[in-house]
């Protein structure tokens, strides 16, 4: 039975509706994580001296998404609300791979952690969609790097979309499954991830239970732990050590860790620290691949501008909704109506309606 997928044949008459307004519970709480945590660094460090600055802007890669997909796409949002794709990926090759349990064996890189930011009109308040990156999904056709042209497919893992095509479809992948258009890309790679963390001096986390994993070789404890850049890098990767062993139960580790990562960032007396500045601004640039928009540090201070009235306590993250596949249970599908409604809510710059948070499959986790 093959999963039902939302596609971008979805009405586009719908119009603005109320924002949300009731405060999201903290464990859905999740700041402007990757936007702030990374342009609060290179907005304090691009003021110290120009030579840094212009190494800075160059360490930031960029991908023409808009000439990539053409004009097969959603419309945009009739107001000014904008939707930012956020992926981590992760390179599973090399020795330093290997050290962190990531599989030195496997080649390429994949999509390990998919976030769908949307920041409707007026900015003032945000929500996240985590899409499990073991959700099977209809890949649409695509057009590699190289020109030749990959066939749609049906039933793949949202994840395999990264390392077979390439960003462009993952971006494709999305908007066919959502609707949603997709303004903006932003990469974060993990191995940059971990440096990021060290250059910061670490992050201190919450362990909620527990967790031996074996193949990662993750062994902490439930409690207050400061992790380096390896330790969080297993964390945020860990699937083992948790739930039901799959995606899905790391998830709320990710969301967790990240608000850690931006207190800390937002901590860092970064102003007063020239060097400090550099290094972790450095760090952050080095691991970042956006959309040509956003492909400098000028265009992402000016989105980061944008975005003052968002209130990090505010911005929600939510799982997109699914349910175990009938096939095979190692897998999800997107579970409707929940992720219809979410989808077109966000389309709407709208509520997302209480129903459209809950996930039918949890991944063996607290909901």
């Amino acid at each position: 039975m093959s999963p039902t997928v939302a596609t971008s044949n979805v009405p586009r008459s719908e119009q603005p509706s109320t924002r949300r307004r009731k405060k999201p519970p903290r464990r859905r709480r999740v700041g402007r994580w990757i936007v702030l945590s990374v342009v609060v660094v290179l907005v304090a460090a691009g003021g110290t001296a120009w030579w840094m600055y212009s190494h800075l802007d160059g360490n930031i890669k960029g991908v023409d998404i808009n000439k990539a997909l053409g004009d097969d796409r959603p419309e945009k949002l009739p107001t000014s609300g904008q939707n930012l794709l956020v992926l981590g990926s992760d390179s599973r090759a090399g020795a330093e791979n290997k050290a962190l349990g990531g599989g030195g064996s496997v080649s390429g890189a994949r999509s390990d952690t998919a976030l769908v930011v949307h920041i409707p009109e007026g900015r003032q308040q945000a929500v996240a969609v985590s899409i499990p990156r073991d959700t099977l999904v209809t890949r649409p056709e695509c057009t590699k790097a190289d020109g030749s042209t990959t066939p749609s497919a049906n039933r793949v893992m949202f994840n395999s979309v990264y390392s077979q095509v390439g960003p462009a479809c993952v971006v494709k992948t999305v908007e066919k499954m959502s609707g949603v258009r997709i303004d903006h890309y932003l990469e974060i790679n993990f191995a940059g991830f971990k440096d990021l963390v060290d250059a910061i001096g670490g992050v201190t986390v919450d362990v909620p239970q527990d967790i031996r994993d074996t193949s990662s070789g993750l062994d902490l404890t439930a409690g207050p732990h400061k992790l380096d850049g390896t330790q969080s890098l297993a964390y945020v990767r860990t699937r083992h050590g948790i739930g039901d062993g799959s995606d899905l139960g790391r998830i709320g580790l990710q969301q967790q860790f990240l608000l850690a990562l931006l207190s800390e960032v937002k901590s860092q007396d970064l102003l007063g620290s020239p060097t400090n500045s550099y290094k972790i601004a450095n760090s952050a640039t080095k691991s970042l691949t956006t959309d040509s928009g956003l492909a400098s540090l000028k265009s992402l201070a000016e989105f980061a501008r944008s975005m003052n009235g968002v209130d990090p306590n505010t911005m929600e993250t939510i799982m997109l909704p699914v349910a175990y596949d009938k096939q095979d249970p190692n897998r999800v599908v997107a579970a409707q109506p929940q992720a219809g409604d979410l989808w077109k809510a966000i389309r709407k710059d709208g509520t997302i309606p209480e129903s459209a948070k809950k996930s039918p499959a949890t991944g063996g986790s607290a909901s």
